[in-house]
């Protein structure tokens, strides 16, 4: 962990307090509608979709084809409403906290600084990859990938920071909830797997690489990609128990599992690398220390999964703003472990 006196701490301090502010308060009184998040000093932006509250059976039934154990038994459990992203975070988005790109737009159209952004300025970001992470598979419009959980949810605090809103990685009830929106069958749009091509990039269709987001149908909530195209990352650490583990411990309202160790945590969707049957709703994945076995750096880098070119993620944000404590168990959990190389913003836009 992060010592607790240094800079590091501090800006996350800094931070919690601005998101459980006012500026964070007025989420709760905010309409439950679709909305465009444009990112200041550029020209990128993102799709949020409104997700209703309610409740759903999690897991899939003991006589769906190709269930794996992990997904069952299935359990009732409520979630609150939130917006979701449309589509899987893309490169366009996510190399600008990546590469510093927006700190250098808005030099470069010195729009100077605001509160915001001197906190998202202070958000650690990776040291340099050793390759070029699209892997030629393409960068305009196509997701971000082979990322750790880590950089994934320090990206969702730089853009906490960034936009005065609240965003962060979807809790593995919450993905499978929005996944399903309101459906109770294999997929979101049916029991076929013959009808996936219309829904999802996968093995058979493919031809071994990753495509633009939202080039297939959404599911009934107009979410691109769920099924497919790259598998994404959530909150939890991964328990093949999990489930029964909700049961038990009664877990049932906004169930999360809190990360205690670095492998394995929780993913789900499926990817263009993946058959069928890991495209189903309720199929679920752990991370596995062999997805950065090419990683030629020592000790492996705590922000690139290299191996894992089917990863990726996409950003919730809650209709209602945890308190500082809630973020502090839910975003930041285990941040950094000890000895890790990373890479800090400074004041003149370098690195160190």
């Amino acid at each position: 962990m992060i010592h607790p006196d240094s800079q590091i701490t501090k800006h996350i301090l800094a931070l919690l307090i601005l998101l459980s502010s006012g500026l964070a308060a007025q989420a709760e009184d905010v309409e439950m509608k679709p909305y465009t998040e444009k990112i200041r000093g550029t020209d990128v932006t993102f799709d949020m979709v409104p997700i209703p509250g309610g409740e759903f059976l999690m897991g899939s039934p003991a006589s769906e084809p190709d269930r794996k154990d992990d997904e069952g038994p299935q359990v009732k459990v409520k979630i609150d409403p939130f917006w979701m992203g449309k589509h899987e975070v893309t490169w366009n988005e996510y190399e600008l906290w990546m590469f510093s790109l927006e700190y250098e737009d808005r030099l470069r159209l010195k729009l100077g600084t605001n509160e915001n952004e001197k906190e998202s300025d202070a958000v650690t970001r990776p040291t340099k990859p050793y390759t070029d992470m699209t892997f030629n598979m393409g960068r305009d419009q196509y997701p971000a990938i082979s990322m750790t959980q880590l950089a994934a949810k320090m990206y969702c605090k730089w853009l906490s920071a960034k936009t005065g809103h609240y965003y962060r990685l979807p809790t593995e009830a919450e993905w499978e909830y929005a996944c399903r929106a309101g459906t109770t069958s294999a997929y979101s749009f049916g029991d076929d797997p013959e009808k996936l091509v219309e829904y999802g990039w996968f093995f058979d269709n493919g031809d071994d690489t990753y495509h633009k987001v939202g080039l297939k149908k959404p599911n009934p909530w107009g979410l691109y990609d769920m099924h497919g195209n790259v598998a994404e990352w959530c909150l939890d650490q991964y328990h093949e128990d999990a489930h029964q583990q909700i049961a038990d411990k009664k877990m049932t309202d906004n169930p999360h599992f809190v990360p205690t160790e670095l492998y394995p945590r929780s993913v789900r969707g499926g990817s263009w690398d993946d058959d069928p049957d890991r495209l189903r709703s309720a199929a679920r994945r752990g991370s596995h220390e062999d997805w950065k076995i090419q990683d030629p750096q020592l000790p492996k880098s705590v922000w690139y999964h290299t191996d894992a070119q089917f990863l990726g993620f996409r950003v919730v944000r809650p209709l209602k703003t945890p308190t500082a404590e809630e973020i502090e168990l839910k975003v930041l959990g285990p941040i950094i472990p000890e000895g890790a190389r990373t890479s800090k913003i400074t004041a003149d836009g370098g690195n160190k």
